[in-house]
């Protein structure tokens, strides 16, 4: 009587949606788990027919070859990642203290021009990046920057789609909390940092994450705004090596490659899902 009762309780429903999810789930790593094997397959299995999913003699002789084509040239592949890193952490770094600093005063404070401005920058983000590109460059290069660092990451800090969204977290945010710091004595600069800066994380967390993915995989600031090769970024490198002679014994170095550029991304989307995911009733705000 009671196994009866017990197997009327199971939910059906709910356990075909997670076997639906999973399967979902595992076809969308599909793509990303080939890629891995191809990095380490063998020329000798790169062609076969029909394919083969995993590698029957994994090998890490394409990294090898990754190294060696990009080290024929008088820029180590090591470069590479050094200006990759470089500029992405530059981009997302300012991008987010600029961000912030930004929204704070268009959401907390009144000033003139406010509802302008909110409006300009909701405007921005109907736009995409690419119609900028001209402006940008015509910008960078009157201004001298050409051919440095700078270059690569001034134009990206003014991010519209990072001001919005801390707008919007910071409009939640009780304006007690601000007026109570402001009543002991907290400066405006030690409100920002050390009282809303700390819940907006949520809000950072995300607008640092498409920053880095957008960043960390844009190869055109390096075709842009530099011609000087030590100065050029991985997205580039490994456009030249898709793109260059004997593209069909370059199939696994590109896959390695390829596999290298997309495991930051994991790693940082891993670190920060859980804060992107966060509410307002998880920043740290007690009713």
């Amino acid at each position: 009587m009671r196994a009866a009762v017990s197997r009327k309780r199971i939910d059906w429903g709910g356990v075909f949606l997670y076997i639906f999810l999973t399967v979902f789930g595992l076809l969308m790593l599909a793509p990303l788990v080939y890629m891995a094997s191809t990095s380490v397959k063998p020329v000798s299995e790169l062609f076969l027919f029909p394919p083969r999913f995993f590698p029957i003699n994994p090998t890490i002789m394409n990294f090898r070859d990754l190294l060696l084509i990009t080290g024929t040239s008088f820029v180590p592949f090591s470069r590479y990642i050094f200006n990759s890193v470089l500029i992405t952490a530059g981009i997302v770094f300012f991008g987010v203290v600029i961000s912030a600093m930004a929204a704070y005063p268009l959401a907390k404070h009144e000033m003139p021009f406010k509802s302008t401005i909110f409006n300009l920058i909701v405007t921005a983000l109907m736009f995409s990046s690419m119609v900028l590109q001209i402006p940008q460059y015509l910008l960078v290069s009157k201004s001298g920057l050409m051919n440095t660092y700078f270059a690569m990451i001034l134009p990206y800090l003014a991010a519209p789609i990072g001001i919005f969204l801390m707008i919007q977290f910071l409009k939640q945010m009780p304006d007690s909390l601000i007026e109570s710091a402001r009543i002991e004595g907290a400066s405006e600069w030690t409100i920002l940092w050390k009282i809303v800066f700390p819940l907006l994380k949520p809000a950072v967390a995300t607008f640092a994450l498409f920053s880095f993915v957008q960043a960390w995989n844009d190869p055109y600031p390096s075709m842009m705004y530099t011609t000087r090769e030590e100065l050029k970024a991985l997205p580039f490198a490994i456009q030249s090596i898709s793109g260059g002679a004997g593209v069909i014994a370059r199939v696994g170095t590109f896959a390695a490659a390829s596999f290298l550029m997309i495991v930051p991304t994991i790693i940082v989307f891993t670190i920060t899902q859980r804060m992107v995911l966060q509410t307002m009733a998880h920043s740290g705000l007690k009713e």
